[in-house]
C-alpha cells in the first residue's frame, strides 16, 4: 500500500509506507487490523519531516506488537521506557555491533585521484566515492577517466555487457565514457535507466570505481568493498555542517561485501586544502626550492574536519533519537472521523489531545502542540468543515466531519481538488485552454530547482544584453536584475483563484502553490527532451527534468476529470507521454500498470495482475498518443535526426526502418522542396489522419508540411492492439513515406 497504488491489500502479509500506516492507526485506533507491524530504518523517527509517522502508530495501537529495526538506532532507553509505560508490556531490546564482515578506518591526505589508485592496487575495491553534491560526483568521475581504473580485459567485458544499451540522451555520451572506462556515476539527476544499468555493472564487478550521492545510505544497491568519504561535511538545505553519527554509520556501513570480503574499509579525505598546503610545504623544503609558497585557502562556507573529527564519527555510538511529533490537519480530521464513527462523547477532538499527552514531547512542547491543536480546530470549524450537532442515538453533542469535505479528504489530493476548481473556470472554447490547464497542473507540483535556477539565470543573461544595448546604466541594469524570475504565465489567476481555494482549506498556505513553466514551455515550442536539456545546460540533472515531466503527465491522467479534457489537452498528455517513453518509458510504464486493488483474500490469494488502459476503448486517448508519437517523429525528420526518427516507430523484425531507410525514403522529398517544415500546422489534429479497420487494427496516415503547400506527402503506417492494451513504446508501425 503505498500514496498511488493499493496492489493485494488483502494479503496476509502488507508491505505499505510508514504514512499509510499512520493513517490506518489513526482513522481506526485499536480497531485496526495490524497485530504485527515491522517498522524498518526506524530512525527516521528523528527525521523533523516524516518522524511523526514512525511514532503515531506506537501511540494509536496498543494492542500491536512491534519490531522497530534500524542499524543506527542509538541509546533507545527512552524510547523503550515510553512504550512500557503506554503498553504495560516489556520492551525488549536486541544490540549488536558485531558485523559479518569487520571493517577498519582510514584517515588519507593524499590526493584524492592518489587515493583512489592505492585502493585499486592493494585490491581494495570496487570504491564508492561519497560526494554531497551530483556535480562534485560528476566532475570526480570525469578526472577518474585520466587513471587506469579498468585493465583491457575489463573495458572489454564492459564493451559486451553495453551491447545494445541506448545512450540517447544528452549526458549518454558522457555516461558511456565514463562506463566505458570501468567509472561508475549513481545520483538522483540521472536518468533512472542509467542508475539502474550502473547498478547491474557493478553487481556484476564491472565497475572498479562508483562516484556517488550520500544516497548510498538509503537502499541503494551498488555492492563495494571500500567507502571513500570526499568531505565529511555537507549543505542541508539551510546551511553546511558536519555529517552527525547517524549519517555517517548509515554510509559507511554498506562497506564489505557479506559472502565476498573478509573486511570493508572506511576512508576519509582530508580537506583539498589541506593536502595542497602539506605537499605545497614538503615541496618548499627540499633543497633548491623557492621559501615563499602562497598557502591554498578553503573555499567560501568552508566548515572544517580533520582525523579527530573522523574517528569521532567512527568510534562514537549514533545520536539519541529525539522525538519530532507534531500535530497537522489531516491528522485533526482523521480523529475526527473516528470519533464520529464511534459516537463518542467529545468526539475526536479529545482523541487528538489524548494522543498529544502521549506523544515522546516534552511537558512544554505538549502545551504547545495544544494550543496548535485547539487552533487548527478553530480554522476548521470557522470554515464550516467540521460542525457540532446532537446525535439523538448517541444523546450527546458530537463533532462531525462535513460531509463533502469526509468523503474526499486527504492532504495529497487537496491541490488535486484545487486543479479541479480552477479549470471548471476556464472556458474549453479559448484557444489557449489547453496551456492554462497545464500551467494550472504545473502549479500544484513541487519546483525542480535546478531547472528554475537555469530559466533565472538564462533570463538575467538575456536581460542584461538587452539592458547594454539600450545603453542603462551599470547600477540600473544590477538593480533589474533583482527583478527576474522563472517563468509564471497565469500567475494572477493561479493566486486569485487559490487564495478563494484557501478559505475552505485552511491548512494549506499560498507557499503551497508554485506558478511555473517547463512543461508548458516544452508544450509551446513543441521542444524534443535533449533540446530543452541543452538549452538549458542541464545534462547532469536530466533525471530531474524526466521526473518532473512523469509528475505533470501523471497529473493530467489522474487528477483532472476527463469532461475537462479536449483534444487540445489529450494532445498535451499524449506529447508528453512519447516525450517521456522515448527517453525511459519506465516512468510512464510504472504508472499505466498500477494495479487494481488485490481481490479479497478468501477469493484468491494471486496478486493482483497489471492492467493498463485499454487503448482500443479510449479514442481519444488513443489518437492523442498517436499524434504525440507521430509529431515527435515529423520533428524529428525536419531536423535531419534520423537517429532519433527511429526510436519513434514501433520495430518491426520484418520491416526496419533505420536512420539510413529513413534518409533514402526523404530523398526525393528533399531534392523537390528542400526541407520539411515543422510548425503550428504541422501540429494541427486534422494532418494526422487514423481510419479504423477492425476493432484493435488502424491506419494512420501523417501528412508533411512542404514550403510549396502541396500537400502531396505522408507518413503511412498502422496501430495492431490485437493482443495488447497499451503497448510500450510507440504505437505505429511505419510502412512506407511516399506521395
Amino acid at each position: 500500500l503505498t500514496g498511488d497504488a493499493s496492489i493485494n491489500w488483502a494479503a496476509p502479509v502488507i508491505c505499505c509506507t510508514a504514512e499509510v500506516l499512520m493513517n490506518m492507526a489513526l482513522r481506526h485506533g485499536e480497531a485496526a487490523d495490524a497485530p504485527y507491524v515491522v517498522m524498518d530504518e526506524f530512525h527516521y523517527y528523528a527525521d523533523a519531516d516524516r518522524g511523526v509517522a514512525w511514532q503515531v502508530p506506537l501511540l494509536t495501537l496498543p494492542q500491536t506488537r512491534f519490531l522497530l529495526m534500524s542499524a543506527t538506532l542509538g541509546n533507545t532507553r527512552p524510547i523503550e521506557e515510553r512504550l512500557e509505560r503506554i503498553t504495560g508490556r516489556a520492551v525488549v531490546h536486541v544490540h549488536s555491533d558485531e558485523r559479518p564482515v569487520p571493517l577498519d578506518f582510514e584517515y588519507r591526505e593524499t590526493p584524492l585521484h592518489d587515493t583512489i589508485e592505492t585502493l585499486m592496487e592493494q585490491g581494495r575495491a570496487p570504491v564508492y566515492v561519497v560526494h554531497f553534491t551530483q556535480r562534485e560526483a560528476a566532475e570526480q568521475a570525469q578526472a577518474l577517466t585520466s587513471a587506469h581504473v579498468a585493465t583491457r580485459e575489463q573495458r572489454h567485458a564492459i564493451g559486451e555487457a553495453l551491447a545494445g544499451f541506448h545512450f540517447d540522451s544528452p549526458y549518454g555520451r558522457d555516461m558511456q565514457r565514463l562506463l566505458r572506462q570501468g567509472v561508475g556515476l549513481h545520483h538522483a539527476g540521472l536518468l533512472p535507466k542509467y542508475r539502474l544499468l550502473v547498478e547491474q555493472l557493478a553487481q556484476k564487478g564491472l565497475l572498479r570505481v562508483v562516484c556517488g550521492t550520500d544516497t548510498l545510505g538509503v537502499g541503494v544497491n551498488v555492492p563495494i568493498r571500500s567507502v571513500l568519504f570526499s568531505a565529511l561535511s555537507k549543505y542541508d538545505g539551510q546551511k553546511v555542517r558536519l555529517l552527525s553519527v547517524r549519517e555517517f554509520k548509515q554510509i559507511a556501513g554498506r562497506a564489505g561485501r557479506k559472502g565476498f570480503d573478509e573486511r570493508g574499509w572506511v576512508l576519509c579525505q582530508a580537506p583539498a586544502h589541506v593536502i595542497e598546503n602539506q605537499r605545497s610545504a614538503a615541496k618548499s623544503g627540499r633543497p633548491g626550492a623557492k621559501k615563499k609558497v602562497g598557502r591554498a585557502r578553503p573555499p567560501p562556507g568552508f566548515v572544517a574536519w580533520d582525523k579527530k573529527t573522523f574517528e569521532r564519527l567512527a568510534w562514537s555510538p549514533p545520536e539519541t533519537l529525539v522525538s519530532q511529533f507534531r500535530v497537522t490537519h489531516g491528522m485533526l480530521v482523521a480523529l475526527l472521523q473516528r470519533g464520529q464513527d464511534e459516537k463518542m462523547r467529545g468526539s475526536g477532538y479529545r482523541l487528538l489531545f489524548e494522543l498529544i499527552e502521549r506523544c515522546h514531547e516534552s511537558h512544554a512542547e505538549k502545551r504547545s502542540l495544544r494550543r496548535q491543536a485547539a487552533a487548527m480546530f478553530r480554522s476548521l470549524r470557522s470554515a464550516g468543515l467540521i460542525q457540532r450537532v446532537h446525535d439523538i442515538d448517541a444523546g450527546f453533542p458530537i463533532v462531525r466531519v462535513s460531509p463533502e469535505l469526509q468523503s474526499d479528504f486527504s492532504l495529497h489530493q487537496s491541490l488535486s481538488l484545487y486543479l479541479v476548481d480552477a479549470v471548471a473556470l476556464l472556458d474549453p472554447e479559448d484557444p489557449e485552454y489547453a496551456m492554462a490547464v497545464l500551467s494550472i497542473a504545473e502549479a500544484i507540483l513541487e519546483n525542480p530547482r535546478q531547472i528554475l535556477a537555469q530559466q533565472v539565470s538564462r533570463a538575467k543573461g538575456e536581460r542584461i544584453a538587452r539592458l547594454k544595448a539600450e545603453g542603462v546604466p551599470y547600477e540600473e541594469r544590477i538593480a533589474q536584475l533583482d527583478e527576474v524570475t522563472h517563468p509564471k504565465p497565469l500567475a494572477d489567476f493561479v493566486y486569485a483563484t487559490f487564495r478563494g481555494f484557501l478559505e475552505k482549506h485552511p491548512w494549506f498556505s499560498e507557499q503551497n502553490i508554485r506558478p511555473k513553466s517547463v512543461a508548458r514551455e516544452m508544450w509551446e515550442h513543441y521542444d524534443d527532451f535533449a533540446d530543452f536539456v541543452r538549452r538549458y545546460g542541464i545534462e547532469r540533472s536530466e533525471g530531474l527534468l524526466l521526473r518532473y515531466l512523469s509528475q505533470v503527465h501523471n497529473t493530467l491522467v489522474h487528477s483532472l476529470p476527463e469532461t475537462a479534457c479536449t483534444e487540445e489537452v489529450f494532445d498535451v498528455i499524449g506529447f508528453l507521454r512519447a516525450l517521456i517513453a522515448r527517453v525511459d518509458s519506465s516512468l510512464v510504464d510504472e504508472w499505466e500498470n498500477l494495479s487494481r486493488p488485490g481481490e479479497a483474500r478468501e477469493r484468491s490469494a494471486a496478486p493482483a495482475k497489471p492492467r493498463p488502459i485499454d487503448l482500443a476503448r479510449h479514442p481519444k486517448a488513443l489518437a492523442a498518443r498517436i499524434r504525440g508519437e507521430m509529431h515527435l517523429l515529423v520533428r524529428a525528420l525536419a531536423g535531419g535526426h534520423y537517429e532519433d526518427a527511429a526510436g519513434y516507430v514501433r520495430p518491426d523484425d520484418q520491416d526496419v526502418w533505420d536512420a539510413a531507410r529513413f534518409e533514402d525514403a526523404l530523398a526525393p522529398f528533399l531534392a523537390e522542396y528542400g526541407r520539411i517544415v515543422f510548425d503550428g500546422r504541422a501540429r494541427l489534429a486534422d494532418q494526422t489522419l487514423i481510419k479504423t479497420l477492425a476493432t484493435r487494427r488502424f491506419e494512420v496516415r501523417q501528412k508533411l508540411i512542404d514550403p510549396a503547400g502541396d500537400g502531396f506527402w505522408n507518413l503511412e503506417g498502422d496501430v495492431d492492439l490485437e493482443g495488447e492494451r497499451a503497448p510500450e513504446g510507440p504505437l505505429v508501425r511505419l510502412r512506407r513515406i511516399g506521395s
